[in-house]
């Protein structure tokens, strides 16, 4: 085959078998380059093969006997060396115990930590073959029974045997769910997400912009877990892969707001919780509260007459409202408007709104296409791939005025997609006129503010040249509902590029090159305004490195 494919790989196997076809491994490899997915998660879920052809594969790659599970199979005496908890926790099922060796069926032989610990208790060598995950589950329900003894599979040393034990008894994830969300409260994290691995989910809570596991859940229950946070949210129905809400948890008799985001991967959905702290966009400019100069320069690239103005944020809802700012401060009377996409436009003017697709090619040629209306000015919502991002550049080439957003967060990671780009020879710098740039972050309640000492990982990531005296952080009182934080703002840079910009942007090979630039003409950015806040003891070193660091 023409596709490379390491040597006794799973790939290999299932081509040697005609399981699979060259076009097959290219798809999947597309879609594993794509996602981060393993070569058979992506196959399963393109339809190509089933997880029976990957039990089946990976035996054999592991020289592992493959077997169907039959209750006549296992050996009651097996059964007794290893608790039912473990064969749930673990998806493994005893069959046999000759002498000192006990053999076992697993769903998953890579797990180390598995066969350890049936070693440890069965105090047997163990030897392994693979079966169907269905069958082991059935096989534990005949052997242990399903009564009461099911169990969540929920395991953590951050929580207390009687929490785990709660936790674990109630199968509907209930919970699970509400000490998760006391645990980022108690611990301050800025988020936790519930990451699927296979037939197991881990759990990483992020704090100081480290992220750090937290605890395992097995895959048995993670559907309705799953399921339960969905309907909190009400994003049941939605038909989107990647959704998100917000959902209200009762705290100390105080309700605290979490915001969720979902989205769908292999092995189910990839979960993230964060404390919520609501803030708007704006409607006027004015009450963004920029300082001076951004100011004048967001407005100066408002008079521009032709030429694209780039909004970054990964935050599509406020990245549109960035962009209906600069649309008010525009005078559009006289001229043609065309949106495109589903969230800009929405001022106090009304405009015409076409359907963006999601496929980066169609993008490309509906803003192309929108060309054919002579508009005078161009709103794209999302230009941030390569096709539509050209289509967007060759639209102010032609004279129009563009605004486009780009899903990408920060400055400097701004300005080196762009340099990419350029030498990509997807468009040419000088008919860009400059971007808008912005980050939220939280401040901390005035309340419950408390002195802090941050250890030193935390004082090495802020790489502060003069550090304050003193740092704060916050606990959560009555004042802030519990969360710690008063309010969110908006960090933001606005990057004018003058004719000198253009020509350092030209020659630069690095984004080190832009950056020296704009600090020798005295520029100051949202960096600099996140740093002032720190000094100045409004937001915690934790909030500061997520914000402003990262």
């Amino acid at each position: 085959m023409s596709v490379q494919i390491k040597k006794g790989s799973l790939g290999e196997i299932l081509s040697a078998c005609n399981i699979i076809t060259e076009a097959d491994i290219t798809a999947a490899l597309e879609v594993q380059a794509r996602t981060g997915a393993r070569l058979g998660e992506a196959l399963i879920g393109l339809g190509i093969v089933t997880q029976e052809d990957i039990d089946w594969a990976l035996s054999n790659q592991l020289d592992l006997p493959y077997i169907r599970l039959k209750a006549d199979m296992i050996d009651p005496d097996a059964v007794r060396l290893v608790p039912a908890a473990t064969a749930r926790k673990f998806n493994l099922i005893p069959l046999i115990k000759a002498g000192k060796e006990l053999s076992i069926a697993i769903s998953d032989p890579l797990n180390k930590a598995a066969i350890t610990t049936v070693e440890q208790l069965s105090g047997c060598q163990i030897n392994v073959s693979v079966a169907l995950i269905r069958e082991i589950r059935e096989m534990i329900d005949i052997c242990y029974g399903s009564g009461g003894q099911e169990q969540l599979g929920f395991d953590s040393s951050a929580f207390s045997e009687k929490v785990l034990e709660a936790i674990n008894s109630d199968l509907s994830g209930g919970k699970l769910v509400e000490y998760l969300l006391i645990f980022i409260l108690q611990n301050r994290l800025s988020s936790l997400s519930l990451q699927p691995m296979g037939d197991i989910i881990t759990i990483s809570g992020k704090r100081g912009g480290v992220s750090r596991p937290v605890a395992t859940l097995a895959g048995t229950y993670y559907p309705d877990v799953t399921l339960r946070i969905r309907k909190s949210i009400n994003s049941i129905g939605s038909g989107q892969a990647n959704s998100g809400g917000l959902l209200t948890f009762s705290y100390r008799s105080h309700p605290i707001t979490f915001q969720v985001v979902t989205m769908s991967g292999y092995g189910g959905d990839y979960i993230t919780i964060r404390p919520h702290v609501s803030a708007t966009v704006p409607n006027r400019l004015t009450d963004l509260h920029l300082p001076s100069r951004q100011e004048s320069d967001f407005i100066r690239l408002s008079r521009s007459q032709q030429g694209i103005t780039f909004f970054a944020s990964r935050n599509t809802q406020e990245r549109d409202r960035f962009i209906d700012l600069m649309l008010d401060e525009i005078d559009t009377s006289g001229k043609t408007v065309i949106i495109l996409g589903e969230g800009p436009g929405k001022t106090n003017r009304r405009f015409p709104r076409i359907l963006l697709p999601k496929d980066a090619t169609e993008r490309a040629a509906t803003i192309m296409a929108a060309l054919d209306h002579a508009p005078d000015i161009l709103v794209i919502e999302d230009a941030t791939e390569g096709m539509p991002f050209t289509a967007a550049c060759r639209a102010a080439m032609r004279g129009k005025v563009v605004l486009a957003g780009i899903e990408i967060r920060g400055t400097r990671n701004v300005l080196r997609q762009l340099l990419l780009y350029q030498q990509q020879n997807y468009f040419l710098p000088f008919f860009v006129n400059g971007l808008v740039s912005f980050k939220g972050i939280q401040l901390l309640c005035p309340e419950c503010r408390t002195t802090y000492v941050p250890p030193p990982e935390e004082l090495a990531a802020m790489n502060l040249a003069a550090p304050p005296a003193v740092f704060f952080r916050t606990t959560g009182c009555d004042a802030c509902g519990h969360s710690g934080f008063s309010s969110r703002k908006f960090l933001t840079d606005v990057v004018v590029f003058s004719d000198e910009f253009l020509r350092i942007f030209e020659q630069a090979s690095d984004v080190a090159a832009l950056e020296n630039y704009l600090t020798l003409i005295g520029y100051q950015g949202l960096a600099e305004e996140g740093l002032r806040l720190l000094l100045a003891g409004d937001v915690s070193p934790e909030e500061y490195i997520t914000s402003v660091v990262l």
